[in-house]
């Protein structure tokens, strides 16, 4: 039984609240036994639709623009480390790079990161485009 103590207009209520079955609960004003109905309300049940999920992103031929993980080709492939969306590439296809060269731009979990060339070459190939999404593995850039 729970007990509680009321103050109202001055006066002191020692209220103590038993068992409730079904809409009925006992209390106790005071010493004095009552049996309380309690009312009982419908509470309207709402169905929340589960949201859909968006539509991936598109080329304008229709294909993903996600870019997956490739079985490398010809020269030293620059690969994404972990999943993001491509910001920027300040390289272009012929340009020298050094090991330590920025050559992509990638946003991934709200920071952006530098991805380096890791080896002294030449860019052969950029293999995706600033606004690309990409899973971790895939092919960036390949050097020769």
């Amino acid at each position: 039984m729970k007990e509680y103590k009321y103050k109202i207009n001055g006066n002191v209520y020692k209220v103590a609240v038993g068992d409730i079955d079904d809409n009925i609960a006992q209390v106790e004003v005071n010493g004095v036994p009552y049996k309380v109905e309690l009312e009982r309300k419908a509470a309207p049940v709402k169905v929340a639709a589960a949201p859909k999920a968006a539509a991936a992103p598109r080329t304008s031929t229709g294909e993903k623009v996600i870019a997956k993980p490739s079985a490398g080709g010809k020269g030293s492939a620059v690969v994404a480390p972990l999943p993001g969306v491509v910001l920027s590439i300040p390289v272009k296809v012929g340009d020298t790079v050094k090991a330590s060269d920025t050559v992509l731009l990638l946003e991934a979990m709200k920071m952006e990161n530098a991805i380096h060339a890791g080896r002294d070459g030449r860019i052969a190939s950029i293999a995706v485009n600033p606004g690309d999404s990409v899973l971790e593995g895939a092919t960036l850039i390949t050097i020769e």
